[in-house]
């Protein structure tokens, strides 16, 4: 399911770009599965179908998604861009918890940041965001 927050300064087509992303890495969409239609997601998002379009155009530009004509849009069957993403993720957490350490962060208040921030991501209809 793909969570679209109207309030955030991040434009509604990079948000189900980066939902699909995310349902991925979480093992939600398998590779070779199908994608809900370009008109299903608009519908239920209540966006306009030239938005979620300009996501699933980008999603197949960067490999992560293949579309064929009259038969819809799927998971790649490779998932390089998502280990990417993850690699560089990680390499972000890296270097945050280096700075938390310089600043005088200790470990415990560290880790109960991350807790809280994945925490918080579960429920995010909790924060006023429209679910499609």
């Amino acid at each position: 399911m793909l969570y679209i927050d109207y309030k955030s300064p991040v434009p509604v087509w990079e948000q189900v770009y980066n939902g699909i992303l995310k349902l991925a890495a979480l093992g939600a969409l398998a590779p070779g599965g199908q994608l809900p239609s370009v008109r299903s997601v608009a519908q239920s998002a209540g966006v306009n179908p030239n938005t979620v379009q300009k996501a699933y155009a980008a999603l197949e530009r960067d490999g992560l998604i293949c579309s064929l004509p009259g038969r819809g849009s799927f998971l790649a069957e490779q998932g390089d861009l998502l280990a990417d993403r993850q690699r560089r993720a990680l390499d972000a957490l890296r270097k945050a918890a280096a700075q938390c350490r310089d600043a005088g962060v200790s470990p415990e208040d560290a880790a109960r940041t991350v807790e809280e921030t994945y925490a918080a991501d579960a429920a995010p209809s909790e924060k006023g965001e429209k679910t499609p």
